[in-house]
């Protein structure tokens, strides 16, 4: 049978550690920073963004980690791509893994040309016709992605046949073309002027991957020896950067391939050492921030729980000092808060 509480019992929240929590004083946040800092005192997705925050300025504190950023999503056509510019610019960054579609969409944007808001009235019938690729409410012209091509053929015109080459590489080419040819801060102009490796690893699945097969197509069609490709070439490049550092960050938006591609090196440090015989630590991220609506729920890659990698030996357990932060929510809104936060901070 139930009793009744014993009100003598009762504890102030003080008594257990419990942190109290604090009214969002709109009046008193004069930076974006402090608009941040008091919203981890309040709660729901308020706190998780201000505790974002709190773990991205750890990590990029932290001389001793290696950091991994992952995209995922359409950001680069939704006008994100600056954001991440800022981070590579100020050090923040060593790694990114993204999309294809991501990284054509800001080849599209770091030439000059333009995306442009969708408008409801066009119907994606009429879309088709006029040459409008439409994501969700923006357009991607279908002229971007012929000059797209003109630049990934221009870049590789002279490449010998039989070369073997990555997404990694690819990329990596693609931003020194820009940066000799185009004016403007880039994604893959900045990675490329500041050695920061990009990885594609589903690269088939974009236009640029597209591109790739019509450009060695051509090269056949003209009596040229073709360009290889291999993905393993990544893989491996990865693991050996990420072998040379203790610490381990990982900061994500989205989910899907990119994310699990950065996260899986750890088990592949671990079973090449277990099954090869081979003497080498054991990797795991540290410090892990996950901008992303994807609820755990529905049981999908995308929505699994940092806890749920520490399963895998992708992280290393809060107990052993894993600091992770997941804020579900749409990135356009959070990304930029907590980045202009973690800016003011460590420009203070």
């Amino acid at each position: 049978m139930s009793q009744l509480r014993s009100k003598s019992k009762y504890r102030k929240g003080h008594d257990d550690g419990l942190e109290p929590l604090e009214p969002l004083d709109l009046a008193a946040s004069d930076t974006v920073d402090a608009l941040v800092r008091g919203m981890a005192n309040t709660a729901f997705g308020g706190r998780s963004l201000g505790e974002a925050a709190d773990v991205l300025e750890t990590m990029v504190r932290d001389d001793d980690c290696f950091r991994v950023v992952t995209i995922s999503g359409a950001m680069t056509i939704a006008k994100q791509g600056l954001i991440l510019c800022e981070m590579m610019e100020r050090g923040w960054v060593q790694a990114i893994v993204t999309t294809g579609a991501l990284m054509t969409h800001g080849l599209v944007e770091g030439a000059g040309m333009q995306h442009f808001k969708h408008r409801p009235s066009l119907d994606d019938t009429t879309l088709f016709e006029r040459g409008y690729n439409r994501v969700y409410d923006t357009i991607e012209l279908e002229q971007n992605l012929d000059d797209a091509y003109s630049i990934l053929s221009h870049t590789f015109r002279d490449t010998p046949g039989g070369t073997v080459l990555s997404s990694r590489t690819i990329l990596e080419q693609i931003g020194q073309h820009l940066n000799a040819n185009v004016k403007g801060r880039a994604i893959l102009g900045v990675a490329a002027e500041r050695n920061i490796p990009i990885y594609v690893p589903a690269f088939t699945d974009s236009e640029l991957g597209l591109d790739l097969a019509v450009f060695n197509q051509q090269r056949t069609q003209n009596g040229k020896q073709t360009v290889g490709f291999d993905p393993f070439l990544d893989l491996n490049d990865f693991a050996k950067r990420v072998n040379e550092h203790e610490t381990l960050g990982i900061f994500t938006i989205g989910g899907g391939v990119p994310r699990n591609w950065a996260q899986q090196v750890g088990p592949y440090l671990e079973i090449s050492a277990e099954r090869l015989g081979l003497d080498q630590p054991v990797r795991r991220y540290k410090y892990a921030v996950r901008i992303c609506p994807e609820p755990v729920h529905w049981g999908g890659l995308s929505g699994c729980s940092y806890t749920e990698g520490v399963s895998w030996g992708k992280f290393v357990p809060e107990a052993e000092g894993g600091c992770f932060a997941e804020v579900f929510a749409d990135a356009t809104i959070a990304w930029p808060l907590i980045v202009r936060a973690v800016m003011e901070r460590t420009s203070a």
